[in-house]
């Protein structure tokens, strides 16, 4: 046994046979750690993205740490919006919807109440919501003869609704009087006494007495120019609606239900309204 070929081969004759439980690593083999640290870890690739570090960044972040809405330009309506007044939207395609499958009665004045007892127009006066916002999707589809009031519309729905021959009229409702009209069966069980409805701030006078915007405060007479004006401008002719006793239903600038006044009680056990006798209280809600 001079050679060393020789040599390996009688010590791989008496050697177990190679398997997985024999074998070991080299022991010259150089080391790395996985998760090195400090000044000598390695740096990743740059085109490595976060879901392949499996990093992920809050809700609301895009990247980095700075939220999105503070990347947005600001808007200046937005400013303290949780105090301001709020008009949720109803499209002009849900009310024909609506009139349609029997949740509005368009053969009777439509206002907040008529809306809220549809259960199907979503609006709380906890989260500041003030009243209806009309706006003008599905406007071409409507075709519904209607007395409608609304807190807030645009000139396209205007010009729908009395193409039609309907009337639409803006009102401002402050917030005791939207929590009635939310509910009036809750109002009316609470033994609540029908508030008046006070006037329009400082900042929405302006809207509610514009006869453009058909504010419940306009001159009447400037409201009927205001819609042959608008008539011309859209290319329709104005139905008349003088004998229909639908729309000579309007309500006070103080009143708040169709049909009750303000400082009546409703008694729903017994079925009767309690009207006052005092002078100082009938003065008092009827100025």
């Amino acid at each position: 046994m001079g050679s060393p070929t020789e040599k390996a081969l009688s010590i791989v004759k008496y050697l177990p046979r190679i398997s997985l439980q024999n074998l070991s690593r080299h022991p010259y083999a150089e080391k790395k750690n996985k998760y090195q640290r400090g000044k000598y870890r390695q740096v990743e690739p740059i085109n490595k993205s976060n879901r392949e570090r499996r990093r992920f960044w809050p809700v609301g972040y895009e990247g980095g740490r700075t939220p999105f809405y503070m990347k947005i330009p600001l808007e200046h309506y937005y400013n303290n919006f949780r105090h301001r007044r709020q008009y949720p939207p109803l499209s002009m395609f849900k009310l024909q919807l609506l009139i349609d499958n029997g949740a509005i009665n368009p053969a009777e004045p439509i206002d907040l109440a008529s809306f809220c007892n549809s259960h199907f127009y979503k609006m709380d006066p906890q989260f500041n919501h003030y009243g209806v916002n009309l706006v003008d999707e599905g406007v071409d589809l409507f075709k519904a003869q209607i007395n409608i009031e609304v807190q807030y519309a645009s000139e396209p729905v205007i010009a729908a609704i009395e193409r039609n021959g309907g009337i639409i009229t803006t009102a401002y409702f402050d917030i005791s009087s939207v929590r009635a009209l939310h509910n009036p069966l809750e109002f009316f069980k609470n033994g609540n006494v029908i508030p008046k409805r006070e006037l329009p701030p400082e900042d929405a006078f302006e809207y509610y007495s514009n006869p453009k915007n058909r504010g419940y405060l306009a001159d009447p007479e400037q409201v009927e120019i205001e819609r042959k004006l608008l008539a011309q401008k859209y290319g329709y002719e104005l139905p008349d609606t003088k004998g229909n006793p639908l729309f000579s239903i309007r309500k006070d600038p103080r009143q708040i239900f169709y049909g009750l006044e303000p400082g009546w009680l409703v008694n729903l056990r017994d079925k009767e309204i309690l009207r006052p006798t005092s002078k100082e209280y009938i003065e008092y809600y009827q100025q």
